[in-house]
């Protein structure tokens, strides 16, 4: 679709290159438009002067109203023998006066045009525009957005357990021996889902394990307990923080890099060419993706937990005088296996729900670049919002089980 645009240049046929408007003297002719009725049901369109968009763009309300009254108009000509100079303003109103005679079933007969004209609207109406590729700016009332908002939701709760689904039995396929996947694709996946993700979970990590131990450090002194500052960021790393702040590191990270991935693919209908081809897109492109984060989020956990327990170790020693040796003799006395293993199972349920949302929203992606970004901000925001509540949900299962 030839868009809006502005440029700096004016544009003749005959002459080349003129100088732009800003810098012509004040009584250059400018843009100007008549129409005359031709005997044979033909509305002539006289175009003068030079036309850019820095004298505004043209309307075409009356052509409009002429056509509208009922005038017997079957055709458009156009007479562009005083036209001097052209830009992008031209071709603007050119484009959506076709569009309308278009729809009026008039012809449109562009042997008066400039060459470069007829050129450009050739190749700006050859391709119908995409219908998703632009927003409708019209606002709705508050009740048609809550009933658009609750279909949205029944919609994209029934594709959401359909891709589960599809997902569980892709897995299947994978235990008996049938799935069908490239090996070194999920080697690579499983580097940029680990190796490469631990300078970001070692900075969140230790900050975390910094901010939990000065906030006990300040109420613990005041009763002289500050040795129990070890046990507060021990178990607050091991048993939720450490899942946690990874699982939401990874959902921004790793989750939106999926979406984007998997967007872009649809964008580029290369998605629809392995169907064509007889591939499953859930084996080749979901199924990689959702093993290498199963398999590094644990990992991950655990590299977490003990980087947190780091960072709160620089606080008790630094500021709390307690000695190295004492903190982390603190922290194994008050740190079980248990503890450590209810923070692997959420991990591993927090990568399973990461690459899910990021998966998902990226085989939902729309047609156009504008869907790639929102697929990318909806699987961020579906896995964060599905970590929190999974880990509630985990922890109300711990709590009634004694864990």
């Amino acid at each position: 679709m030839l868009r809006r645009c502005y440029v700096s240049r004016i544009f003749n046929d005959n002459a080349g290159v003129m100088d732009a408007p800003e810098q012509e003297s004040a009584d250059t002719p400018r843009m100007a438009m008549s129409i005359s009725r031709e005997a044979d049901s033909t509305l002539l369109i006289r175009l003068a002067g030079k036309w850019s968009v820095a004298y505004g763009l043209a309307s075409i309300d009356e052509i409009q109203r002429e056509i509208d009254s009922g005038s017997g108009i079957r055709r458009i000509a156009f007479d562009t023998g005083n036209l001097t100079a052209w830009d992008s303003s031209l071709l603007a109103c050119l484009t959506r006066l076709i569009r309308y005679c278009n729809r009026s079933n008039i012809e449109i007969h562009k042997e008066g045009l400039p060459g470069g004209v007829t050129r450009l609207l050739d190749l700006a109406l050859a391709v119908p525009e995409k219908k998703d590729a632009r927003r409708d700016a019209a606002r709705t009332s508050f009740f048609s957005m809550v009933g658009e908002n609750a279909i949205n939701f029944i919609q994209s709760a029934g594709e959401m357990l359909s891709f589960i689904g599809e997902a569980s039995l892709t897995f299947l396929r994978l235990v008996r021996g049938k799935a069908r996947f490239r090996r070194s694709d999920l080697m690579l996946l499983i580097e940029e889902s680990g190796a490469d993700a631990l300078p970001i979970v070692s900075l969140i990590s230790v900050l975390v394990g910094l901010i939990l131990a000065f906030v006990g450090a300040v109420q613990l002194k005041l009763f002289g307990a500050q040795i129990y500052v070890a046990n507060l960021v021990g178990l607050g790393m091991a048993r939720e923080m450490g899942a946690m702040m990874t699982a939401i590191i990874m959902a921004g990270r790793t989750g939106a890099a999926y979406a984007a991935r998997l967007g872009t693919m649809q964008v580029n209908e290369e998605i629809d060419a392995l169907r064509t081809l007889g591939i499953s897109p859930m084996e080749l492109l979901v199924l990689p993706r959702m093993l290498a984060l199963v398999l590094m989020m644990p990992l991950l956990t655990i590299y977490a937990d003990l980087m947190g327990i780091l960072g709160g170790a620089i606080i008790g020693v630094a500021t709390l005088d307690i000695s190295v040796v004492e903190y982390f003799q603190a922290t194994r006395s008050a740190v079980t296996v248990m503890d450590f293993t209810t923070g692997l199972i959420k991990g591993g349920v927090f990568g399973v729900l990461v690459a899910l949302s990021g998966c998902l929203r990226g085989m939902q992606c729309g047609r156009s670049a504008s869907a790639v970004g929102d697929a990318t901000t909806s699987a961020v925001v579906t896995a964060i919002v599905s970590i929190i509540v999974a880990d509630s949900i985990l922890t109300v299962i711990y709590d009634i089980l004694g864990v």
